[in-house]
């Protein structure tokens, strides 16, 4: 089946709000794409959106609901982007049970879907020099999206229990000068934005807790790394005498008012 020739326009916003309250998941990359699962002869072209590491297949790009679904964060292995004989695209992934045809429009869009399907499965984006500047600029602020997508799956797990019952630090989102990137990262951060602050919240080295790192101006810069350790309800920051906080955001606000506005959220200024 031929894929339509029209470029594709974005879904209107009241459709795009009600597909994002049905997958409860960001859209991170969309289009048209020929599918054919293992066992099936034909080929079926869907509107397809990637999220989080979930494809969604649409019947068409106004459809408000999906007729499919597809899991893909047990990912294996991703081939290489083919041309067939009328000019499309193929790839095939390769799911721990099965494999799914994936056709694009051309070359270019089947390594585009193919380079952000394996940065959100992968958490890294793929080394492929056929990749615009662009496309890869795309890649990595999805992979900065995932990540921390990923870190807050695993601080604040979805729970049965009603809203009113969770006390409202449970319920904020994380502070806006959290990063999910390592220690030397935010220490790169850091050193090379100087305008955008100075204090990155971040995941600790075991994943379970977190950490700040700060640069400080006062004479020469120094920069400075605190634990922060999850304790129940509550943060533990571990100074000389610790302090324990009731949300992440009162961590960061601590670090600001005891040093009198000298430490500053870092913020990637768009």
């Amino acid at each position: 089946t031929q894929q339509p020739e029209e470029t594709p326009q974005p879904a209107p916003r009241r459709l795009f709000h009600e597909r994002q309250r049905a997958t409860g998941l960001p859209l991170y990359f969309q289009g048209y794409l020929s599918v054919r699962h293992s066992g099936c002869q034909e080929f079926r072209v869907y509107w397809t959106e990637l999220r989080g590491t979930m494809l969604f297949f649409y019947d068409d790009m106004k459809a408000p609901a999906y007729s499919q679904k597809l899991d893909i964060s047990a990912l294996t292995s991703a081939s290489d982007v083919y041309p067939d004989e009328n000019g499309s695209a193929e790839f095939i992934l390769t799911l721990s049970n099965g494999e799914l045809e994936l056709k694009a429009n051309d070359c270019e869009c089947g390594k585009e879907w193919k380079g952000f399907i394996l940065t959100v499965t992968k958490l890294s984006v793929p080394p492929d020099e056929s990749l615009l500047p662009g496309q890869l600029t795309r890649m990595h602020e999805v992979l900065e999206k995932e990540k921390k997508r990923r870190i807050m799956l695993h601080s604040c797990p979805s729970t049965s229990l009603n809203r009113e019952s969770l006390s409202s630090s449970t319920l904020t989102t994380m502070p806006a000068c959290f990063y999910a990137v390592s220690r030397q990262e935010a220490m790169d951060m850091l050193e090379k934005n100087p305008s955008c602050g100075n204090l990155i919240l971040r995941p600790g080295s075991d994943s379970k807790n977190y950490a700040i790192t700060i640069r400080h101006e006062l004479g020469a810069p120094r920069l400075k790394h605190y634990k922060v350790m999850s304790k129940g309800k509550g943060y533990i920051i571990e100074l000389e005498r610790k302090v324990t906080l009731p949300s992440l955001q009162d961590v960061v606000n601590y670090f600001v008012t005891q040093t009198r506005g000298n430490l500053k959220p870092f913020l990637i200024q768009t």
